[in-house]
């Protein structure tokens, strides 16, 4: 069973930054692509970013210029900075490898 651990959710103010982290066996980790989904209420999951295990990264329109996605071989963990924060990114936010998901992390932004 591969287990995806996610972190650095919560509450942030319009314009404000959160980073998340998604920490993954090695095994799975060092050779693979890694990347980060949300859903909000009501809506199909997206994607949001992508890294390959090279470094080369993509992401969606909607996020370009505020979200860096990137990843720490040493730990094993993906990252993604959130800044410019936009109450339309308040979602669930889900680390992905393969067929594999993490348990999700809330991300609001409100004021």
């Amino acid at each position: 069973q591969v287990q995806l651990v996610e972190s650095g959710g919560g509450l942030v103010q319009p314009g404000g930054s959160l980073r998340l982290s998604c920490a993954a066996p090695g095994s799975i980790f060092s050779t693979n692509a890694m990347g980060w989904y949300r859903q909000a209420p009501g809506k199909q999951r997206e994607l949001v970013a992508v890294i390959s295990s090279g470094g080369t990264t993509d992401y969606a329109d909607s996020v370009k210029g505020r979200f860096t996605i990137s990843r720490d071989h040493a730990k094993n963990t993906v990252y993604l900075q959130m800044n410019s924060l936009k109450p339309e990114d308040t979602a669930v936010y889900y680390c992905n490898v393969k067929w594999y998901w993490g348990q999700g992390t809330q991300v609001t932004v409100s004021s």
